[in-house]
């Protein structure tokens, strides 16, 4: 299968789930970021759209823990930049539905909570096909040291992603399982 009917098939199947709640284990995303050498306190996160897993609970945490939130937020030319937010601030919708920070306080994550569409078993992902993830992953490690862990189902999993040059492979993924 090509990126697309594995993102349609999956996207299908985890709208279908509707899964609603997630349970994490905060202590082991922790030590996630102490294997990976995390150091710095800016965490890149997401506000959970069409069915995504939601982090807000892992961000109220890293936020309780000093940690500096950050949501990204698309800009002009399919570009994506993260600013500062806390889980008291307003958001505002973009053209994709997506709510975004009004801040315009860019930060550059030390760690970077990704939500995906398909993963497979080499730590490659599938998104919405916009390229925005990859885009800002390139970016940001030509500034700094980033952690990326994604964030899936289990059943999101497929046997292998179809990947080309523009693919940014992820350091860790977490699912329910």
């Amino acid at each position: 299968m090509n990126k697309s009917q594995i993102r349609k098939k999956i996207l299908t199947i985890r709208k279908q789930k509707k899964i609603n709640k997630f349970i994490f284990n905060f202590d082991l995303i922790l030590n996630i970021l102490k294997k990976g050498g995390v150091s710095g306190k800016i965490i890149g996160g997401y506000y959970p759209y069409n069915y995504e897993i939601d982090i807000l609970q892992i961000l109220e945490k890293f936020e309780k823990k000093n940690f500096t939130i950050t949501l990204p937020k698309i800009k002009k030319n399919s570009q994506m930049n993260f600013f500062q937010w806390s889980t008291d601030d307003p958001l505002a919708i973009n053209k994709f539905g997506i709510p975004e920070p009004i801040s315009e306080k860019v930060k550059y994550p030390d760690v970077l909570l990704i939500p995906l569409v398909a993963f497979d078993k080499n730590f490659n992902r599938i998104g919405y096909g916009g390229g925005f993830y990859d885009r800002y992953i390139k970016k940001i490690r030509n500034k700094k040291k980033v952690l990326t862990i994604g964030f899936a189902y289990s059943f999101q999993k497929v046997n292998k992603i179809p990947t080309n040059n523009y693919d940014m492979k992820l350091d860790f993924i977490i699912t329910n399982k």
